[in-house]
């Protein structure tokens, strides 16, 4: 059984309730308007529950712990829908959150009422909150931390060579989550010494595992954090991206420190995580496809090819949660009422074969051989991850040092045995157990 509303819950007699129970493997029949496609909070059955949501249609009924909504499974609906204005990310639209059916005992209301930012805002007022960050977090400044990136990389991979060669070594532990953590937390300006205690704040908000009142106590101590850290940048600003967004004023009024605040506390959570899943993701495709991993040693495609075509196949992102319809949405014959949520299911998007072909489920770096890889990713129009760009340059950076110090690397563990954290939005693996081999000198 996925984790249910308590009877206190508003949500605890909601309509979907009286549908027959079905998880992610659900036939496409029993998914409809009445009984929709339950996404599994547990994460037990990814590449089931995605082909589900295929089947089901470019715009498919889903239940989130309890809320209904839409969800959008192919890429040219996704790519329409993410430029279209009536689809906002003010929550105050929400029909559920308005009639009180969902409220700040739903476990998925912090993905979904994340605060002012620039992310949670659209129109006039996200362009003014993204502009800001724009002069923040400029190509210039990233390539700069170029050498950091490098820096951090190589301490962690000296640091994994001191365990034997056949020693089991957990790489999401060891080298994929510190890497992007201490670049954001060197981006930003954050004491290194927080660092640990940041690590298992986000653990604890994203995991569905976590009771609800300790999720909003790690919601209430995170924004405790952030908000001492714009209070100090404003006294004593530094070269950090912290500073760099309470000073960027060109362009009209300043950031508020609320704004400030909001920006830096959603581009660490949703940085980090999206970056940690992408390496995890690229060396798991490269170590259970060996004859892929050849062509990359070989230099017959480049690294890019190794990045693009994993946020394709395995979108950091499973579920993004998500956007209100202001009035109704005709999308491939189905209407979305006004009102209602809707969610972009990114790993479905990336494998939709009308976009990427019938080898859509295949991991195939020649892809990009035949044209630039147009996936979504990292979304599309206006809301499109700022943080795109720092991402890919860690995964350049990270996936060949990793394979240059340990060319040996090998899964420790048969591959249908690695599993999912229970994250509903982020495509993230619990750990990712390797056999380094012999280090190269």
């Amino acid at each position: 059984m996925y984790p249910q509303p308590t009877a206190e819950s508003p949500l605890a007699e909601a309509p979907e309730s009286r549908c027959p129970a079905h998880g992610p493997a659900a036939p496409a029949q029993e998914t409809s308007a009445s009984c929709p496609l339950e996404i599994d909070p547990l994460v037990g059955g990814l590449a089931e529950e995605t082909e589900a949501l295929r089947t089901a249609g470019p715009v498919a009924r889903i239940a989130l712990m309890g809320a209904e909504a839409w969800t959008i499974t192919t890429h040219a609906e996704a790519r329409g829908l993410l430029t279209d204005s009536r689809l906002v990310k003010d929550i105050g639209r929400w029909n559920l959150w308005r009639s009180g059916r969902i409220d700040h005992t739903w476990p998925l209301i912090g993905m979904v009422d994340a605060g002012r930012s620039m992310f949670t805002v659209d129109g006039a007022e996200h362009r003014r909150l993204r502009v800001k960050t724009a002069q923040a977090l400029t190509p210039r400044r990233l390539e700069a931390n170029r050498g950091v990136i490098e820096g951090i990389t190589t301490a962690l991979l000296d640091r994994m060579a001191e365990h034997g060669p056949e020693e089991t070594v957990d790489l999401k532990a060891a080298f994929a989550q510190p890497l992007p953590m201490s670049v954001v937390c060197s981006l930003m300006g954050v004491d290194p010494a927080l660092e640990p205690r940041l690590h298992e704040l986000y653990e604890a908000f994203f995991s569905l595992l976590t009771p609800q009142d300790e999720r909003l106590a790690v919601i209430e101590e995170l924004d405790g954090l952030y908000h001492d850290m714009v209070r100090a940048k404003t006294a004593a600003p530094g070269d950090d991206l912290t500073s760099a967004l309470v000073l960027a004023d060109e362009g009209g009024e300043p950031l508020t420190a609320e704004e400030v605040r909001g920006n830096l506390e959603a581009m660490v959570a949703a940085g980090h995580e999206t970056t940690v899943t992408l390496i995890l993701c690229a060396v798991r495709a490269l170590l259970t496809h060996p004859e892929q991993l050849r062509l990359v040693l070989d230099g017959e495609v480049g690294w890019d090819a190794v990045i693009e075509e994993t946020l394709r196949w395995e979108s950091p992102s499973t579920h993004l949660l998500m956007r209100f319809a202001t009035s109704d949405i005709e999308v491939a014959g189905t209407v979305i009422e006004e009102g209602e949520g809707v969610v972009m299911s990114y790993r479905a998007i990336g494998r939709d074969r009308a976009q990427h072909g019938d080898g859509a489920d295949r991991f195939d770096l020649r892809r990009a051989a035949a044209g630039p890889v147009r996936h979504l990713a990292f979304g599309h129009g206006p809301h499109i991850c700022p943080g795109a760009a720092l991402s890919r340059l860690e995964a350049s950076i990270a996936l060949p040092a990793l394979f240059a110090r340990f060319p040996q690397l090998r899964l420790a563990v048969p591959a249908e045995r690695i599993r999912n954290r229970p994250v509903l939005s982020q495509n993230e693996l619990e750990a990712l157990p390797v056999v380094l081999g012999a280090a190269a000198r």
